[in-house]
């Protein structure tokens, strides 16, 4: 008999592929298996919240797999970050009812995207946690662009060329650029029920262009109008993202009041 455990997954993307196992390289679910494989003696799946790519960090990757019975939540939050490497971090483990799925399970999720604008983005204690951009951006742009972004929309044209999907509707519940403190920049807050590859990186590429003043605000709106992604900036390098969380239905987990466990 085994339990469905649900870990909450910080890690430092900047010495990975990506979340996703690869034949070759360092990946966060290789690391992940490798741990969960040393404490049951075979190798146990497990599945992440999304598929971020290389040198996309975290710091609320929801991770789910199963173990024997026996185990019991805290005993494998204190497992984890005994054996798992430096770049890694388990904030907490909950234990899920039967048939828990991290990624499909997910109502929705949230990523952060953080832009430095001052010198300072430059350094090496910064650098590899954002887009060091270095340059001024103008606020009302940015915010302006990214107003259109709410609510249902086709975003094909900021996703990646790849297999053709069933429909590239996506749902933004949350679309805003806030200021850093200290005059560090901006970040930019966005939800959604679903993402494309790439998606993120795109619209981000995208409106700091439009804050740079090198095309007009209006093609936001332009560009969600378009049946491919021909005239999209490029995408925002991967420093600056992060998957900051996914959200759940509250009776999902075992400790939920009225849930048996």
């Amino acid at each position: 008999m085994s339990r469905t455990f649900l870990a909450l997954l910080h890690f430092d993307g900047g010495r990975f592929l990506g979340w996703q196992r690869q034949a070759a390289g360092r990946t966060v679910q290789g690391e992940f298996e490798s741990v969960l494989a040393r404490l049951v003696g075979r190798r146990v799946v497990a599945h992440g919240a999304g598929r971020t790519d290389a040198g996309v960090h975290a710091e609320g990757m929801g991770v789910s797999f199963s173990l024997p019975a026996r185990w019991t939540p805290e005993e494998v939050h204190r497992a984890l970050n005994a054996l798992l490497p430096r770049d890694c971090w388990v904030a907490h483990v909950r234990m899920a009812n039967p048939g828990f799925h991290a990624r499909k399970s997910a109502l929705g999720r949230e990523y952060r995207y953080q832009v430095g604008i001052d010198p300072a983005a430059m350094s090496p204690f910064r650098r590899p946690y954002e887009w060091a951009l270095g340059r001024p951006l103008d606020a009302d742009r940015l915010r302006t662009a990214a107003a259109c972004l709410t609510g249902e929309h086709d975003f094909r044209a900021f996703a990646v060329k790849g297999e053709p999907k069933p429909h590239y509707l996506c749902t933004l519940r949350r679309a805003e650029w806030r200021e850093r403190a200290e005059g560090r920049g901006y970040a930019f807050h966005v939800a959604a029920d679903r993402f494309l590859h790439h998606m993120v990186r795109m619209l981000v590429g995208t409106m700091v262009d439009i804050g740079l003043d090198r095309r007009p605000v209006e093609d936001m709106a332009r560009l969600l109008t378009r049946e491919d992604n021909a005239d999209t900036s490029p995408p925002a390098p991967p420093e600056g993202l992060y998957f900051v969380a996914a959200g759940y239905p509250a009776d999902a987990f075992a400790d939920h009041p009225g849930t048996a466990a």
